[in-house]
C-alpha cells in the first residue's frame, strides 16, 4: 500500500516488493497494490495511472481506496481472495501443508455465534493477549 498524497511511498514500493518476494521462492504470494487515499484528489501525487503502470510491470493486482470513505476498500479484499480462490482452485497450493498458510475447513463457533480459528478459543479470559 502507498499514499497517493505522498510520493516517497509510491517509491519504496520496489524495495518493499523485492522484500516481499525474497520470502516467495515459489511465486505463489498473490500482491494486490493498493494506491490509499484516492479521495484526497487535491493533495495526490501520485497518478492512478502510474499506479496501474507500476501494477502491470511487476505483475501485481492494483486498486486505489479510500480508507476515509470506505471507497474500493472492501473490494481490495475480495480481489484478493478471488485471486487466492483461483490459485487453489488450480492447485498452485498445497492443501496439506501447513507451511502453504491456507487451512481447509470450518472452524467452531465462538461465544457469539461466528467462526474463529481454534488458535484464538485458548484466550477465554478477556484482555489482549
Amino acid at each position: 500500500m502507498y499514499d497517493v498524497t505522498r510520493r516517497e511511498t509510491f517509491n519504496h514500493l520496489e524495495h518493499w516488493l523485492r522484500e516481499a518476494k525474497e520470502h516467495d521462492k515459489d511465486d505463489r504470494m498473490v500482491i494486490m497494490l493498493i494506491g490509499n487515499k484516492a479521495d484526497l484528489t487535491s493533495q495526490r501525487e501520485v497518478s492512478e495511472e502510474d499506479g496501474k503502470k507500476f501494477a502491470a510491470e511487476h505483475n501485481l493486482h492494483f486498486i486505489e481506496t479510500s480508507a476515509k470513505t470506505a471507497f474500493n476498500v472492501e473490494q481490495a479484499f475480495i480481489e484478493t481472495a478471488r485471486e487466492i480462490n483461483r490459485n487453489i482452485e488450480n492447485g498452485k497450493y498445497n492443501l496439506q501443508n501447513d507451511a502453504d498458510g491456507i487451512k481447509i475447513g470450518v472452524p467452531p463457533p465462538n461465544q457469539y455465534g461466528q467462526n474463529q480459528p481454534a488458535s484464538y478459543q485458548q484466550n477465554q479470559g478477556g484482555g489482549c493477549c
